[in-house]
């Protein structure tokens, strides 16, 4: 299958093949298939990020024995992941110097 060029903006959950503003914190090169694969990851990420926005307003659960934040830091390291590995060398150098995957994670 043939790559295409995408700019990836996590924080707004934004995967576009144009840019425009802000959206190319990332860029990776990605068969539709890889980009669904994120796509789904950064749906999770998502509905994790909810669920731990309402279990902050129940002040008896602690941050670290919540199990949606879990799911968010699981989330979030997967899409990192998968943005590392297709991603062009400037995109990739970022993500490393945010030391958010350990060092046996990084594929290239």
């Amino acid at each position: 299958m043939e790559k295409k060029r995408y700019f990836v903006n996590i924080g707004e959950g934004e995967i576009s093949q144009i840019k425009y503003e802000n959206n190319d914190d990332f860029v990776i090169f990605a068969t539709e298939a890889e980009v669904s694969e994120l796509r789904i990851i950064m749906n999770h990420l998502h509905d994790a990020s909810f669920s731990s926005f309402l279990r902050a307003h129940v002040p008896i659960v602690e941050y670290h024995h919540d199990s949606a934040n879990d799911r968010y830091d699981e989330y979030l390291t997967s899409a990192y992941q998968l943005i590392h590995d297709l991603g062009v060398e400037k995109t990739r150098k970022h993500i490393e110097s945010m030391n958010i995957l350990s060092n046996n994670h990084n594929k290239r």
